[in-house]
Order: structure tokens, then C-alpha cells, then sequence
């Protein structure tokens, strides 16, 4: 039951991450056709800049728990990965009650100022001429921040069970580093060779 509950966190964190990828494929289309018009027929866009920071601002806030439930914000694992998995849970959990949560919370509500004033005088960029509305990309700041926070209670939970059971729970796997995928696929074909020479 509880296996399930954190695997519904995390594929809602995947959800979002994976809707909000989308903003690459969008911010790419609308750098290329910038880059064509500027240099090509010399008539740049007026909204070009603002919407490359709009869409990159909201990939960055919202893909933020999709990239906790996979362990892929940047960490020092150099000691990390030689420790025990009950180390690991113990140490994991003092930073996320020290440090994660109190940070989260404060941008939650630190955000929800920013969003909340932003929306009431309807932001627009100051950045160019064509005053494209930005209250939306701040409104994002508090989600952002409250879908850490779900994230991060699930996080503890599993460093509550690495605690407990002396292993990590099973975590969503939808992507895969490439690094991870030559690594096993180069296991597979090294235990293939060594087959081979058995059966002769």
C-alpha cells in the first residue's frame, strides 16, 4: 500500500515533467525561426527573448520533483555511494528536515507573494516592446515549490524504509541515463562472450 502511494507521487511528478517537456520542443521551433528571421531576412522578433526565458523559466520550476523522484539533482556521491543504504536513509533524512523542507516552504510562500502581486497588476516583460504578460510563469514559482514538497515527503518516507528494511524501495524507472544503458548493455554482451566460451 505504501509502495503504491509513492509510486502515484511519482508518476505525478512524471506527468508534469513529462507535459512540461514539451517546452523544449516548442522554446527549439521558436529559437529557429528567431535565428532565420534575424539573420536571414533581418526583421528579428520582438518577443523572441521573452518567450525563451518564459518557457525555459517554466521547464526549470516544473520539472523540479520529476528530477527528485529520479535522484537527479546534482549531489557530492562520492562518500554517499560507499555508504550502507541505512547511512544513506539516516543522512538523506537530516538534510531533507534541515535543509529541503524549510527551503521549499519558504518558496512556497515567498512565491506565492511574488505570484499573487504579479497577478493583481496583470506583469508584463519590461524587456521589450511588445509587453508579454509573465504573471503566468510566476504563478508558477508556489506550484513549483508545493510540488517539491509532496515529492520530498515521499522521499523521506523512503528514507524512513532504507532506515527500517537496510535497502532502498523500488523508485519509478521511465528514462534511463545513457551512461547506465552502455554500461548494462556492454554487462549483457561481456556475460553473451563469456557463454560462448563455455559452450565450446
Amino acid at each position: 500500500m505504501l509502495q503504491k502511494f509513492l509510486l502515484a507521487i511519482d508518476r505525478f511528478s512524471m506527468a508534469v515533467g513529462h507535459a512540461f517537456a514539451w517546452c523544449i520542443v516548442i522554446l527549439t521551433l521558436g529559437t529557429s525561426y528567431e535565428v532565420f528571421v534575424r539573420y536571414v531576412l533581418n526583421d528579428p522578433t520582438a518577443w523572441a527573448f521573452d518567450m525563451s526565458y518564459i518557457l525555459y523559466g517554466g521547464l526549470f520550476l516544473m520539472s523540479g520533483a520529476y528530477a527528485l523522484s529520479r535522484n537527479a539533482h546534482v549531489r557530492g556521491d562520492v562518500l554517499y555511494r560507499l555508504w550502507p543504504a541505512r547511512v544513506q536513509g539516516s543522512v538523506e533524512l537530516v538534510l531533507y528536515l534541515i535543509f529541503f523542507f524549510p527551503g521549499v516552504t519558504s518558496l512556497i510562500i515567498a512565491g506565492f507573494g511574488y505570484a499573487h502581486d504579479s497577478f493583481g497588476y496583470r506583469e508584463v516583460s519590461v524587456n521589450s516592446p511588445v509587453g508579454v504578460p509573465i504573471w503566468q510563469l510566476k504563478a508558477l514559482i508556489p506550484l513549483a515549490g508545493l510540488m517539491l514538497f509532496i515529492q520530498g515527503v515521499a522521499q523521506v518516507i523512503r528514507c524512513i524504509l532504507a532506515i527500517r528494511d537496510g535497502e532502498w524501495p523500488k523508485m519509478l524507472k521511465d528514462v534511463e541515463e545513457m551512461e547506465s544503458a552502455i554500461a548494462a548493455e556492454l554487462g549483457r554482451l561481456q556475460l553473451q562472450t563469456e557463454q560462448k566460451g563455455k559452450v565450446k
